[in-house]
């Protein structure tokens, strides 16, 4: 197993993956400001401009997580990003997340991007277990994830307060043995 500091761009038919750059800050500031797109994330806060831009410059440099910008190929323009974080090389793991902006949804880019993250991340990275958590108030997502091969692993309850309601978060992941078998 090697680590996360080789940046690959993956390419599909409908998105590219590519190394998450300061360049990128302007689109998913927008698509972090977008009230839907905050509420699916379960983000409270509001990060300052500066600090989201530092944060943006240092992806690159990670060699314990990857941070992919998802680029519409029909447009050009950045519409969210793929990232695996959490690495634990013991276990051959990592959490998977993803946000898509408004001007990304609904047209299967989301799809196509965690198919190729999770794909690089079992087949070049050599992982066994990515993970991830989803809000119960976001099926669409759970069912992109599924289309990935990832599997509900059960619930936990409570876990989001937002808008005075707790949301539960569906745990799920995929197994490299299970993502092998499909593909094959």
């Amino acid at each position: 197993m090697t680590d996360f500091s080789a940046k690959p761009t993956l390419t599909g038919e409908l998105v590219i993956l590519r190394p998450l750059d300061e360049v990128d800050y302007d689109a998913l500031r927008a698509a972090m400001d977008d009230p839907e797109v905050a509420k699916l994330t379960g983000s409270h806060h509001d990060i300052p401009e500066e600090r989201a831009r530092e944060w943006l410059r240092t992806r690159k440099d990670q060699d314990d997580r990857l941070d992919l910008a998802i680029v519409d190929k029909a447009t050009g323009e950045t519409v969210g990003e793929a990232v695996l974080n959490d690495w634990d090389p013991d276990n051959s793991s990592c959490n998977f997340r993803i946000m898509i902006g408004p001007a990304g949804q609904g047209r299967g880019l989301g799809t196509e991007a965690t198919q190729l993250i999770v794909g690089h991340g079992i087949e070049a990275l050599g992982l066994h277990r990515i993970s991830l958590g989803v809000y119960a108030f976001n099926p669409r997502a759970q069912r992109a994830y599924e289309k990935a091969g990832f599997v509900v692993e059960g619930v936990c309850r409570d876990a989001l307060r937002w808008d005075g309601e707790w949301v539960d978060e569906v745990v799920m992941s995929v197994l490299a043995t299970d993502w092998l078998q499909s593909k094959a």
